[in-house]
């Protein structure tokens, strides 16, 4: 398959700089893609961010050095990027949990992250429901919270900001803002990506003309085009997966900046989801 000769492709090229500047456009040009979708294809499918990723592989590396040679501490540190040995030493620590003078002492643990690589798995059993729209510019309010870009902490930081929403009043004033009973579904906004986090929004579209209290935010969408994917049972987490590491790989699109949404419908209990995400063709 192209895409997993692309992507190792992609990890060859990292792997062999690990002791120089790392590009993310050239990664992201070795695997045919934009940078922003690279970035967030990787996240999703290895469940760490690339430059954790990375800075696991350098680390590794700098740990067998120190143990298998003379090399001294603040060479290691220049070789794998690092500007000062107090920099390097608080990496590795954090990492291995010793400092890097302690890497050859007899019977020492340390962490060793291998390269990754790519290999085809047989899936595609079950159907993927999605259509290809382009939307004109929208708002949407609500109320945003920070989430790790860790993947499986967003999975357990996402359902602890909702509750807290529905705890402190703010689910309960925006359908009473909307005219809607309490306990219908609203939608969730991820935008702001950063290397460590990304801000996620319980939201709903803002009616044209409607005040919003200064607890809740707007977000302005510009023009996009959305691939969209529907999920019947609200299994919202386990569709993201899918969408990275199956629809995304075969598809003749890619992620371009831009909120993705989580859109609810109906009420608690008993309710749909669609995921939009904003696209390009290749």
């Amino acid at each position: 398959m192209d895409w997993i000769v692309r992507m190792n492709n992609a990890m060859d090229y990292i792997e062999g700089n690990l002791a120089d500047e790392i590009s993310y456009e050239k990664v992201a040009q070795i695997a045919c893609c934009s940078t922003y979708h690279f970035q967030r294809m990787f996240s999703y499918i290895t469940n760490v961010p690339l430059s954790e990723y990375i800075r696991r592989r350098r680390l590794t590396l700098a740990a067998f050095e120190l143990q298998t040679s003379d090399i001294k501490v603040i060479d290691t540190a220049i070789k794998y990027g690092y500007e000062s040995p107090e920099a390097f030493s608080r990496a590795f620590k954090n990492l291995h949990g010793v400092m890097p003078s302690s890497a050859r002492d007899m019977g020492i643990s340390l962490k060793a992250y291998p390269r990754m690589t790519f290999s085809i798995s047989i899936k595609g059993d079950i159907k993927m429901d999605y259509r290809i729209e382009k939307r004109e510019p929208f708002e949407m309010f609500g109320v945003s919270g920070l989430i790790s870009r860790d993947m499986e902490k967003a999975f357990a930081e996402v359902p602890q900001f909702c509750i807290k929403c529905d705890e402190d009043g703010t689910v309960d004033l925006m359908n009473e803002l909307l005219g809607r009973f309490h306990d219908t579904m609203l939608h969730a906004a991820l935008y702001d990506h950063t290397e460590t986090s990304f801000k996620y929004m319980i939201c709903y579209n803002l009616p044209k003309g409607l005040e919003i209290p200064d607890r809740l935010t707007k977000l302005s969408v510009p023009e996009l085009t959305w691939a969209i994917f529907q999920e019947p049972h609200c299994e919202i987490q386990n569709l993201w997966r899918r969408i990275y590491t199956e629809w995304f790989p075969t598809s003749e699109y890619e992620q371009v900046e831009g909120p993705s949404f989580e859109m609810y419908y109906g009420m608690s209990g008993y309710c749909m989801g669609e995921i939009w995400i904003p696209v390009k063709k290749k």
